[in-house]
């Protein structure tokens, strides 16, 4: 069994190493396509024969993983095909502005958070690039350490393409010209009691923002609506949070009194927007050194994404379709 090559990121003029998605549909899409000719009717892979070329490529170790654990065959075979129905059946989301994603080069996408107890705004997110956006990008995600400290999500949500939550992080993938995705708020929007829904909390210090200045990288600002509503925040248990070391425990209508079940999330209609990207390349960059430059783009941001919210939700006609 041969082992999966372990290879670095490129450098700025570079893309980032790692399989990329022509060559994983390619070889699923050659070893699905010869089966069928052997039974006289060619035809596209299916679900099985995706699976199999899949598990081929694997035996064979025909797969590349990236410094930051990025294993792009693996989200492409795997992961996405699973969280799809969640993207088209359950949440059914509707998608604008997917244009105003660069096709190629650095871009820094900045979300609102929510979601109560599943961060699944910054799933859906990448879902929605690479099945929406016609270069069919990957989004690397940043997040918090508590996920990649949980057994088994850790390492799912690295070879899925999220990395730390950290300047060093962002600058090295920005400047692979990567797509990355941030969403301010923390945990500080995810746990906010639903009372409180669509109303943005303060976005940090604005690490994002330096790290797009010093890269160049345009600011997308992305506006999601449906992911306050999939387990509404009554309460937080901060006793229980203490003792199990998180940063709060939420309390739904359906968690935790209806245990593993009170962990669906309730099947809201969800819309993404993509917003027009805010230029960085006429910003000095000192100006990453800049608190009150730093404090203004910051603000420019928050704002867009807060307007857009407001207006989404009024055209919004239920929480359910």
């Amino acid at each position: 069994m041969g082992g999966a090559r372990i290879i670095p990121l490129q450098g700025e003029a570079g893309r980032p190493a790692g399989r990329g998605r022509e060559d994983a549909v390619t070889a699923g899409t050659t070893d699905a396509v010869a089966a069928g000719a052997v039974a006289g009717r060619p035809r596209p892979p299916g679900a099985v024969d995706a699976a199999l070329a899949l598990l081929r490529r694997r035996l064979a170790g025909r797969y590349e993983v990236d410094d930051f654990g990025f294993d792009a065959d693996l989200a492409e075979g795997a992961l996405l095909p699973l969280l799809r129905p969640l993207y088209e059946r359950w949440f059914r989301v509707e998608v604008n502005g997917v244009e105003h994603i660069p096709a190629e080069g650095p871009a820094l996408l900045v979300a609102n958070h929510a979601g109560g107890l599943w961060a699944l705004d910054a799933v859906m997110t990448a879902v929605a690039v690479h099945v929406e956006h016609p270069a069919h990008r990957f989004l690397r995600p940043l997040a918090a350490d508590l996920l990649f400290r949980t057994p088994g999500i850790g390492q799912l949500a690295r070879k899925g393409g999220g990395t730390l939550a950290c300047a060093e992080d962002a600058d090295r993938l920005l400047a692979a010209g990567e797509l990355v995705g941030v969403w301010p708020e923390g945990f500080k929007g995810i746990g906010k009691p639903f009372a409180e829904r669509y109303r943005l909390q303060r976005f940090g210090r604005g690490g994002f923002v330096r790290s797009a200045v010093r890269a160049h990288a345009p600011i997308v600002p992305v506006s999601i609506i449906g992911s306050e509503e999939i387990h509404p925040v009554l309460g937080n248990a901060r006793t229980l949070a203490r003792i199990l070391d998180l940063p709060y425990f939420p309390l739904t209508p359906t968690f935790p009194w209806l245990g593993p079940l009170g962990a669906v999330p309730l099947p809201s209609k969800w819309y993404i927007e993509f917003g027009a990207p805010i230029d960085t390349t006429a910003v000095s960059v000192d100006a990453a050194d800049d608190p009150l430059a730093v404090f203004e783009l910051t603000d420019r941001v928050r704002e867009t994404i807060q307007h857009t919210l407001y207006r989404l939700l009024g055209a919004r006609r239920s929480v359910w379709r």
